[in-house]
């Protein structure tokens, strides 16, 4: 007896109840993706934290650190000469761009009777620059840092020298933006007295420091 083959017609019709006896079918199941566990949102400020942290100073900060350090004594002849600490009257002496300690272009220290072009003066301050900003950016370690931040802090390690034991660093490190703004202002005096170039410079490195939070970076 011949096998009969059944018709395309009536193997579909038995797919089709196979699937459910509906008629209809049913779509697979498909799992939601789980997030990535160390994938961060965008609203957290572990975003900042994977923004590469600034390490050279910007035009901001380099622009505050010649308002207040400014390129004073100079001479008639064009060359610029050394002056005193205001505080002390005498050492740190100082040149330039606020220039201090070693003399690069003559050897030895900087002195009362150090004297230096305009040339020389710039080449040392982008020199410092660069130097205080390594220092900056060891000091901060993996801190997220705002590109204003930065620029405020270099120009307080410029003038203080003191980044690595600072309160102010170990508050910025801590996330306290906002104790580490206050912190500025302590650093007012020089030779034991309030100046009140210092009361400016730490107020403009503040506001400064405070121009973009860490929240606004994004």
């Amino acid at each position: 007896m011949l096998k009969q083959t059944p018709s395309p017609l009536l193997t579909l019709l038995r797919r089709l109840l196979d699937l459910g006896g509906t008629g209809r079918a049913h779509p697979p199941v498909i799992a939601a993706a789980a997030p990535a566990p160390d994938f961060p949102s965008l609203g957290s400020v572990s975003c900042v934290s994977n923004t590469p942290a600034p390490r050279t100073i910007g035009e901001a900060g380099t622009a505050l650190i010649k308002r207040f350090e400014g390129c004073a004594r100079l001479r008639l002849d064009g060359l610029i000469e050394a002056y005193p600490d205001p505080g002390t009257g005498a050492e740190p002496w100082t040149i330039g761009w606020g220039a201090t300690g070693r003399d690069h272009v003559h050897g030895g220290r900087i002195g009362p009777d150090t004297v230096w072009t305009q040339a020389q003066c710039d080449a040392r301050l982008a020199d410092d620059l660069a130097r205080y900003a390594a220092e900056v950016v060891a000091a901060l370690g993996d801190a997220p840092t705002t590109q204003p931040q930065f620029d405020a802090l270099v120009s307080f390690h410029y003038n203080t020298g003191a980044i690595a034991r600072a309160t102010l660093t170990a508050k910025h490190r801590a996330g306290d933006t906002e104790g580490a703004a206050r912190e500025f202002a302590r650093w007012n005096r020089a030779g034991g007295r309030v100046l009140k170039g210092l009361v400016n410079r730490r107020a403009a490195e503040a506001d400064l420091y405070m121009s973009q939070p860490l929240e606004k970076a994004l």
